[in-house]
């Protein structure tokens, strides 16, 4: 069996959030629609870092699991993050999301405890065990702490079902090794600004945040890199830098929300205690929605 069918550009789908901190569905369907009809990606990455998941409830989570199932359809691929601290909600969500059709589901590797590897691993194990579908280890050392090595990797990639890793590092080394060492899994880049390099490096694909507002540049680097058309792709980074450089410096999920908004998509606050666009940063995104995307 393959996992082809997975491969190519996910937007990590944010969520839109009411001011009181309830969920905003017609907000996120926008949303949805943006990515789909104006954005092209091929899959949304759901429930992650972007979408706010990590200060959501279980009932919260599952909403935006079922609203993006009845949106999407069968129109583009749905992966579903369902990890977190509490294994047990992970099992359930895991088995809700295979339940609603998700094409594979994906695990952020268990945190703020230090768990040793013996853990991690049968963190992994139950979620894998608790539904019938693909899984995807989502690997962010710099939010999470932990770091996985090669062989650890290999380790984790042994148990049925796990198909392949969302690689959030800037560790160039370890992308190389680890698709070296595992030809056959899946790796996709986590980081939208070093999406050059990790194509040269032979990622299968891409899941990002800034994609729900430059998802058809990400495309367009993509299958330049892999058409090994470098000096193009290069130019398209450097554009995509100077986007995201000035986004981080304005506030990562309160400028992608505002410049949504700029695209008449109702996006919404950030639920707290992240806080969201204040005057000057709302001000800031008009500058960068005209300058940098327009």
């Amino acid at each position: 069996m393959t996992n082809s069918d997975l491969k190519g550009i996910y937007s990590a789908l944010l969520s839109s959030i009411n001011e009181d901190g309830s969920l905003n569905e017609a907000g996120l369907r926008q949303i949805i629609r943006h990515n789909i009809d104006k954005m092209k990606i091929d899959g949304l990455y759901v429930g992650g870092s972007s979408g706010e998941n990590f200060l959501m409830d279980t009932d919260m989570k599952k909403k935006i699991f079922d609203i993006a199932k009845d949106e999407v359809g069968n129109q583009v691929k749905l992966i579903a993050q369902v990890g977190g601290t509490n294994v047990y909600e992970s099992m359930d969500l895991a088995q809700y999301a295979t339940n609603l059709g998700y094409d594979a589901i994906s695990a952020v590797t268990p945190f703020y405890y230090q768990y040793s590897f013996e853990e991690i691993k049968e963190y992994y194990q139950m979620i894998v065990d608790s539904c019938d579908n693909r899984l995807l280890i989502y690997s962010v050392p710099s939010l999470t702490g932990v770091n996985i090595n090669v062989g650890d990797f290999k380790e984790l990639f042994k148990i049925k079902n796990i198909i392949g890793v969302k690689f959030t590092a800037p560790d160039f080394f370890l992308l190389e090794r680890l698709r070296k060492a595992c030809p056959d899994v899946l790796i996709f880049s986590g980081f939208d600004e070093m999406l050059l390099p990790a194509v040269v490096n032979g990622v299968d694909g891409a899941i990002g945040s800034t994609f729900n507002v430059n998802g058809k540049n990400a495309r367009k680097i993509f299958d330049l890199a892999k058409s090994n058309k470098i000096e193009e792709a290069r130019k398209t980074q450097h554009e995509t830098n100077d986007l995201i450089e000035a986004i981080l410096e304005n506030g990562l999920y309160p400028t992608l929300k505002e410049l949504l908004k700029l695209e008449g998509v109702n996006a919404g606050f950030n639920r707290r205690p992240m806080a969201s666009a204040d005057h000057s940063q709302v001000e800031n995104a008009k500058t960068i929605y005209k300058n940098l995307l327009k």
